[in-house]
């Protein structure tokens, strides 16, 4: 189905592999800005063409604008993407408040704020009250929708302009995306993933097989949806694309980062050296923390999550957490009963 509506002008802010796949897809059909923080990598994707450090061996379109610049990058824009990690979230809205920008805005990052917990509804909503939001998420490799490979995504927001006018504008070509009211639920399902995709590396780089990787998948999704029931979500979010469907890419497919710590994790490499080694931005490590913090103080048990905090952070070894997960008095599926 083809987009409807006149074409946008879009700024995507964060020019990682995220936002550049981003920018590549939507520039067939809008008029998009690029920006990133460095004017070095400006001008290196600007002289070859291709974002080499993020996203090797996709050609970015002729017409795909790049800036290092952030007042040229959304001046006059209709609409900014924002794609940097949600560690750098706060401080892009501090600049883009001073700015005083008022267009609507969509954001891709996935995570909690470290020290305070947040989600990024809430720090929009502090940094930039009123502004028309809303978060994009679902199971989704940057590399293959910038090839033009199909896609499914959720995009969540509370005002009508964002699922209404917007959502069908980016609708179309190879990505699909589904609207929903769920920002809180939508957040979290992208968030925790993260975190169980550490988990499910761990299980398979320990060579536990495919049948461990199918019950910790489902056990998380239960932790997940526990957390997200209490904290306001909707079951059906957890259900969806955002959900399930991005808990099951994450942990399954190879180019996940988080799956791939633990997969190195099972191999007895330090966390400090895996982080360096794959040279971006792993989610999970940073969110497993916040998760746990959150479960304990609305009373949620989250075993899986809890023992992948150990691993990060308590020097347990990925084995001996498996083996007190397996070890865990024997409960009812359904809760009710």
């Amino acid at each position: 189905m083809a987009a409807t509506g006149p074409r946008m002008k879009i700024a995507v802010l964060g020019a990682g592999a995220w936002g550049s796949a981003l920018a590549v897809h939507f520039a067939a059909r809008h008029d998009v800005t690029l920006w990133t923080r460095s004017e070095a990598h400006a001008q290196a994707m600007a002289g070859a063409r291709e974002n080499a450090r993020y996203l090797p061996g996709v050609p970015l379109p002729a017409n795909l604008r790049l800036s290092h610049r952030l007042d040229e990058a959304t001046q006059g824009a209709d609409l900014l993407l924002v794609a940097v990690p949600s560690g750098g979230l706060r401080s892009l809205l501090g600049l883009l408040a001073e700015q005083a920008i008022n267009c609507p805005l969509i954001w891709v990052c996935k995570g909690f704020e470290a020290g305070t917990g947040k989600l990024p509804h809430e720090i929009v909503a502090e940094l930039l009250p009123g502004i028309p939001g809303g978060v994009l998420s679902g199971p989704s490799f940057a590399i293959e929708v910038a090839k033009g490979l199909p896609t499914a995504m959720t995009l969540a927001s509370h005002h009508a302009e964002i699922t209404h006018v917007i959502a069908p504008r980016l609708h179309g070509g190879t990505l699909r995306i589904y609207t929903s009211r769920d920002v809180v639920g939508i957040e979290l399902g992208g968030a925790i993933k993260n975190v169980i995709a550490i988990a499910a590396g761990i299980s398979d780089g320990l060579g536990f097989g495919h049948n461990a990787r199918a019950a910790l998948i489902t056990r998380s999704l239960a932790e997940i949806t526990r957390l997200g029931l209490t904290l306001g979500g909707h079951m059906e979010t957890f259900m969806g694309l955002s959900g399930m469907g991005d808990l099951i890419l994450t942990c399954t497919g190879d180019l996940s980062r988080n799956r791939q710590v633990g997969l190195h994790l099972a191999r007895g490499e330090s966390l400090q050296d895996i982080i360096k080694s794959l040279g971006h931005v792993a989610e999970g490590v940073t969110t497993a923390p916040e998760v746990l913090r959150l479960a304990e103080r609305h009373g949620v048990d989250m075993p899986i999550t809890q023992a992948v905090n150990r691993v990060l952070y308590e020097q347990l070894s990925p084995r001996r957490a498996v083996e007190e997960l397996l070890h865990r008095n024997q409960k009812a599926e359904d809760p009710r009963q």
